[in-house]
C-alpha cells in the first residue's frame, strides 16, 4: 500500500494526464532534449513542508506543494503562447473539477505560474512554464 503522500502524487499525475490527452505526462523525469508534439508535462514530488500536527488523534496535516513543468510547441495558427495558456487553463479546470482528488486530499489548488521562451537555433519556437498545485491532506504518520 502506497503513502497518502504518494497517492496524492499519482493521483495529480493522472487527473493532469486525463485533462491533457494529447500530452506525454510524466513524473521526476529529466528535461527533454525535444518537446513531443502534443507538449510535455513534468510532475515533481515537491516538498511537503513542515505538518501542523494534532494531537488527538495525532495527525500530520501537510500543505504539499507540488511543481509542474510545461513545454509546448506552437503549432500554426495558434502561437505557443496560446498552446501554454490552454495548458494551464485545462489543468486549472480539472483540478476544480476535483479538488479533493476522490477524497485524498481536504483541498487542492493551482498557483499562478510563471512562463518563458524555450529558444534554440533551428527548432521549432517552444514555450515552459511553471505552475504549483497545492495540496492540502492528513496523514497518521508522516512515513505512510
Amino acid at each position: 500500500m502506497a503513502s497518502r503522500r504518494e497517492e496524492v502524487l499519482e493521483a495529480v499525475r493522472t487527473l493532469i494526464a486525463t485533462a491533457l490527452p494529447a500530452a506525454k505526462v510524466e513524473r521526476n523525469a529529466a528535461k527533454p532534449e525535444r518537446i513531443p508534439s502534443g507538449g510535455l508535462v513534468i510532475i515533481r514530488d515537491g516538498d511537503p513542508g513542515d505538518p501542523d500536527v494534532t494531537l488527538s488523534p495525532l495527525t500530520y496535516i501537510y500543505t504539499h506543494r507540488i511543481p509542474i513543468e510545461i513545454a509546448v510547441l506552437a503549432a500554426a495558427p495558434v502561437t505557443r503562447e496560446q498552446t501554454l495558456d490552454e495548458v494551464l487553463r485545462a489543468i486549472g479546470e480539472a483540478v476544480e473539477l476535483d479538488r479533493t482528488l476522490g477524497g485524498l486530499c481536504d483541498f487542492m489548488e493551482p498557483e499562478a505560474p510563471s512562463t518563458d521562451d524555450l529558444e534554440a537555433s533551428g527548432t521549432v519556437a517552444s514555450r515552459w512554464g511553471d505552475a504549483v498545485v497545492v495540496a492540502t491532506y492528513a496523514t497518521a504518520n508522516p512515513l505512510t
